[in-house]
């Protein structure tokens, strides 16, 4: 299903969404920690941080840092790599998902009232 959304609809559409999210009772993420959280939990593991810095075309140290925040918040885990113990994995965990869903609820629902 096609969507399409003049640039002032999709823009207003972040506005809500993201207005929503900050009024509620839930992490504050910045631009890169929400992408670095999409990215966990919509592409296809493993994770690393070496892969994430080449996948967004970040420094490692900016990863590094973006991870420790989603860590100390538990919307990640890191687990040692047993196939090379020099690695570190990044791991989705169930508050991580449970807050991504509830932000594309409020995605929905911003998009819905686009229409009224």
């Amino acid at each position: 299903m096609a969507i399409h959304l003049e640039e002032l609809q999709a823009l207003d559409l972040w506005r809500r969404a993201t207005l929503t999210s900050v009024r509620r009772d839930a992490p504050d993420l910045s631009a890169r920690q929400m992408a670095l959280l999409l990215t966990v939990y919509l592409t296809p593991p493993p994770h690393t941080v070496r892969g994430l810095a080449e996948t967004l075309k970040v420094s490692k140290p900016a990863i590094t840092r973006a991870l420790d925040r989603l860590s100390d918040i538990e919307l990640i885990r890191r687990k040692p790599d047993e196939q090379d113990r020099r690695s570190v994995l990044i791991q989705r965990t169930v508050r991580g998902s449970v807050f991504l869903r509830e932000f594309a609820e409020l995605i929905a629902e911003a998009a819905k009232d686009l229409d009224a």
